[in-house]
């Protein structure tokens, strides 16, 4: 085996790329192209932040048991191809779904030996972290976590991908994990595959780089893409495998029977998502992305080469959650003209006899045509929020019921779906605080199914790593007519979150037109075009091996996704708003870059 293992790459495949995936993934990659170990993440932060209650209410709980469900009916099978399975649906209680995964390998009479990665979970040190003097410094403002706002409700600091690899070499056919990082589910087998040692860096490199672009399922290949319109069938795209060879560099594909592109430009979207510039943090290694060339080597098949790898940092990230308050969301609708007087009498009406402690915010969704041809095209959605820091303070003002109340008595023409059921009660806001531990202080371990522990080492050699300064453009230079077009005529983009944090990364697809946009997207006129952004601090940086400019907002989304106000709550519309702003394009960029150009 480990002959084989040496002569080529090794084949993982994503199966989840968030909780809520296409449940039938784990069936279309068994039906699909050969893989030697499939892959499945499922804990987003904001899906962290659903599972706290289940797990603070039934500690037998807060796994994702939908994946059992996926896995139970390929449990023979799996066994039978010698298939390798990693997945941190794990989520807060990794070791009870190895139990259960257990259970139901012994039940379909399937030989597999099932262990669990654990250390991830510090909530009941909390105290004693404090102590000791580690303050879990924020991440992007560096405050201790003892001015923060909230009560810590479950804290799970990010592992690396050694606990996999580890129980792997000890024989283990699936590794079920908690909080590690998207990309150790695909370094750990990696390096167990190709034997890396823990200074292989820039193999490990290129083995989250492979993995940053697989974690998101479809997303790699065509889902989610501001060029879906030019990628054919897109009802299901397929999820990636990335082929990993033995100095880190991968190939990135698709099964062939399934729908959906892999190129440059779909592999480059995910490249860009959810970063926060050149320098990617993994527990494991520090990830130089500078460097990284996309190059399509054949139908639906991306060559990823160039990452570099240094020292990891001496710290890893926790994600701690804990309630600030509580919330409720109602919708009506507005038709045709004097639609902000509607508004402002809707907004007037649900001031009346609130209570200290309630706010309400009314946001409208969209503008009606000037000339409607239907009455949706004259129709705006009023999204209406109130918060609070108690849920009984927010049945006491009833918002669903007011709402109700008001439609022979507001604005002419209010009305909410008929099909659907307005929701009254109020619902926990969960907050969340990145906060920075010594990766030493954690007790990271891969638990075997006979009970022994392996313990993993903290890494030997670290550094303080830190974003590369790049300077502002020189203005764009004058090269005769321009014409005033959609940015997304000329470029691609993708946007996401990261706490508090939104990014996006705006790329030519055609090279022909990056110099142009590299000198016009500077920070000034980013901010211009993202009016959101003012006041806040956006950090800019260049690729130019991708032909793309990365962007930073800092705090656009408050201090993470699952508290925010805004409805695009993770950012994932951002880069298609840009997208959609009028610029002036040379007439020279958009005749090297058009339709005609490329014949």
């Amino acid at each position: 085996m480990e002959a084989v293992m040496e002569q080529r790459p090794v084949r993982i495949a994503n199966f989840s790329g968030y909780l809520g995936d296409r449940a039938t993934a784990i069936d279309e990659v068994m039906a699909g192209d050969p893989v030697d170990v499939m892959v499945g993440d499922y804990l987003a932060e904001i899906t962290l932040a659903g599972l706290v209650g289940a797990f603070r209410s039934n500690p037998r709980a807060g796994y994702v048991p939908v994946f059992v469900e996926q896995l139970r009916p390929h449990l023979t099978a799996i066994a039978d191809r010698r298939i390798t399975v990693i997945t941190n649906a794990g989520g807060f209680n990794p070791a009870a779904l190895a139990a259960a995964l257990r259970e139901e390998a012994a039940e379909a009479g399937a030989d597999l030996r099932i262990a669990h990665v654990e250390g991830d979970a510090v909530f009941e040190r909390l105290e004693e972290l404090a102590a000791a003097g580690h303050r879990l410094d924020n991440l992007d403002t560096g405050a201790p976590i003892d001015t923060w706002r909230a009560e810590p409700l479950a804290a799970n600091a990010y592992l690396g991908g050694w606990g996999i690899t580890a129980a792997l070499a000890e024989g283990a056919d699936i590794v079920v994990c908690g909080r590690v990082t998207d990309a150790s589910l695909i370094t750990g087998p990696a390096a167990w595959w190709h034997h890396w040692d823990r200074e292989d860096f820039d193999a490990l490199a290129g083995a989250v780089v492979a993995g940053h672009i697989i974690e998101c399922g479809p997303q790699a290949v065509g889902g989610n893409f501001s060029g879906f319109s030019g990628l054919g069938d897109l009802r299901r795209p397929g999820f990636p495998i990335a082929e990993i060879s033995a100095d880190g560099s991968a190939l990135i594909t698709k099964h062939a029977r399934d729908g959906g592109a892999v190129t440059v430009d779909t592999v480059t979207a995910q490249l860009v998502y959810e970063i926060q510039g050149p320098t990617y943090l993994n527990p494991d290694v520090t990830v130089g992305l500078q460097g990284v060339r996309l190059e399509q080597d054949g139908p639906d098949r991306v060559r990823v080469s160039g990452a570099a790898g240094s020292p990891p940092p001496a710290t890893t990230k926790v994600a701690t959650f804990g309630i600030v308050g509580y919330r409720v969301v109602g919708t009506v609708f507005a038709t045709g003209t004097e639609v902000p007087a509607k508004v402002d009498l809707l907004r007037s009406q649900l001031e009346l006899d609130r209570p200290d402690g309630v706010e309400v915010t009314v946001t409208q969704v969209g503008v009606p045509a000037a000339d409607p041809e239907t009455q949706w095209e004259a129709t705006v959605a009023l999204r209406v929020l109130a918060t609070a820091p108690t849920a009984e303070a927010l049945t006491a003002y009833g918002l669903i019921r007011r709402l109700g109340s008001l439609y022979l008595q507001s604005f002419p023409g209010i009305f909410h779906d008929g099909a659907s059921v307005l929701q009254g009660a109020p619902v926990p806001t969960i907050d969340y605080w990145p906060g920075l531990l010594p990766t030493a202080e954690l007790s990271h371990r891969a638990v075997l199914d006979d009970g022994s522990v392996i313990e993993i080492a903290p890494p030997d050699a670290t550094l303080a790593p830190d974003q590369p300064v790049h300077p502002e453009p020189d203005p764009v230079p004058d090269t005769g007519p321009v014409q005033e077009v959609p940015l997304g005529t000329v470029a691609h983009a993708r946007s996401g979150d990261k706490g508090g944090n939104s990014n996006v990364g705006i790329w030519a697809p055609d090279a022909a037109a990056w110099p142009w946009l590299r000198r016009f997207l500077s920070t000034d006129e980013v901010r211009r075009l993202f009016p959101d952004a003012k006041g806040l601090d956006i950090v800019r940086h260049e690729f130019p091996e991708l032909h793309a400019v990365h962007f930073v907002f800092r705090g656009l989304l408050g201090t993470g996704g699952s508290s925010n106000d805004r409805i695009d709550q993770v950012g994932k519309a951002v880069g298609e708003y840009l997208r959609s702003r009028i610029v002036p394009v040379p007439e020279s960029v958009l005749a090297a870059t058009g339709p005609e150009a490329r014949r």
